[in-house]
């Protein structure tokens, strides 16, 4: 097994998901001086604590990365990065000053302070040490080839049913989604190179460092922080959806075009996005609350504007397994096009090894709070109820 020793858990600025890298682009051309906060929280009943040391040092490590010449030249092949963008990434480092672990509570919290665009690529790397490091102490024993005996029976089910119920794959996708929770680096390269090699209907990784040493497609657009960070950017926060909307189309007019539904809700979400937002972008993700109701949601709106559902895309990327992605994929298959990211249940799904639920989220920008509220109970993360009870009234959500 790949042991941690004295190297490094991440060995390139790469190894990081796709959108961080595209919302960071966006910031360097729209918001570059934007002050922002990220905090860490762990949602397992688990202290984290024993292993803060362990993470600094990984911490430090991290910062003295920077993006190769290689890695340079081949996101420079992706046409929607600016060469400017490309030139500020080729002198771009992590600053671990930016980065506070506080031990003194009854869980591990971490917050990260600084200018957007500059701590906009702590997460991912962050949550993999965090995730490397407790899996490693917790579970020594635990092999690569766990993670691809669980892979296989896995796949083999997924096969089964398939045949068993007479579901045509011809439109099923899947994509990696598992660098943030990942049970090592190791596990994630030998599962991720697996499905390349076994799994026809395997498409991509959101991981660019697999997308560039692999052959892979990268996949990812905006993430939660993008909507939540346009509350404090908009002169009026019941505009901040469709701002952070338009700022994406201005950066990203034709490519890129996947829009997340849930910082505040899918209704709120729909009420904002027009007939001509509906029309510039190509499709929507989901990420909280039920996959089903959500999709018809997202058709039965393409269809009250007169858009062609077929034309769209829906990406599910909440919490799923290959079975819970097939059920889906049975009930919207050849209505729209499906695609579905998968993470824990592909890079952490070993025998006897519980998954760790940890986040990073903004919690603030220009000195003042953001938040989701998202569609699903329990996954706010905002310690002022004073804001969170604006936001609602903003948005119309029923509290």
């Amino acid at each position: 097994m790949n042991h941690i020793g004295h190297t490094g858990i991440i060995d390139s600025l790469l190894d990081t998901d796709a959108y961080k890298l595209h919302m960071q682009q966006a910031i360097f051309h729209q918001y570059p001086n934007v002050e922002a906060v990220a905090e860490f929280h762990c949602r397992s009943d688990e202290d984290l604590r024993p292993y803060s040391q362990e993470i600094q040092e990984h911490i430090d490590r991290l910062a003295n990365l920077s993006f190769t010449q290689e890695e340079i030249d081949y996101l420079s092949t992706l046409t929607f990065f600016k060469a400017d963008f490309l030139e500020y990434l080729a002198s771009f480092k992590l600053d671990s000053k930016q980065v506070q672990i506080d031990t003194s509570g009854e869980q591990l919290a971490i917050t990260i302070t600084g200018k957007w665009i500059d701590i906009i690529l702590w997460e991912v790397p962050l949550l993999a040490i965090i995730c490397e490091v407790r899996c490693q102490r917790c579970y020594p024993e635990s092999t690569a080839e766990d993670a691809l005996g669980s892979l296989k029976l896995k796949l083999a089910d997924f096969y089964q049913r398939a045949k068993d119920e007479n579901i045509n794959l011809d439109a099923f996708s899947l994509v990696d989604f598992g660098s943030r929770r990942r049970f090592s680096r190791h596990v994630h390269h030998e599962v991720v190179d697996y499905l390349k090699d076994h799994m026809p209907e395997f498409k991509g990784t959101s991981n660019y460092h697999l997308a560039r040493t692999r052959g892979l497609t990268p996949v990812g657009t905006q993430a939660h922080e993008w909507f939540q960070a346009h509350q404090q950017l908009a002169g009026e926060l019941a505009d901040s959806q469709q701002l952070a909307l338009n700022r994406w189309l201005q950066e990203y007019p034709n490519s890129l075009g996947i829009a997340l539904t849930d910082c505040i809700n899918m209704d709120a979400f729909l009420r904002d996005f027009d007939l001509r937002l509906s029309e510039r972008f190509v499709g929507l993700r989901h990420d909280s609350g039920d996959p089903i109701a959500w999709g018809e949601k997202a058709i039965a709106h393409y269809q009250s504007l007169g858009i062609d559902p077929k034309t769209k895309s829906l990406v599910f990327s909440d919490s799923l397994t290959l079975d819970k992605a097939l059920s889906i994929y049975k009930h919207f298959a050849h209505r729209i096009n499906i695609s579905f990211g998968i993470g824990t249940q592909l890079t952490c799904d070993l025998p006897g090894v519980k998954t760790l639920n940890v986040v990073l989220k903004l919690t603030e920008c220009e000195g003042r709070p953001v938040a989701k509220i998202s569609d699903e109970p329990g996954k706010s993360i905002c310690r002022d109820e004073n804001y969170l009870s604006q936001l609602r009234q903003a948005f119309k959500v029923v509290s």
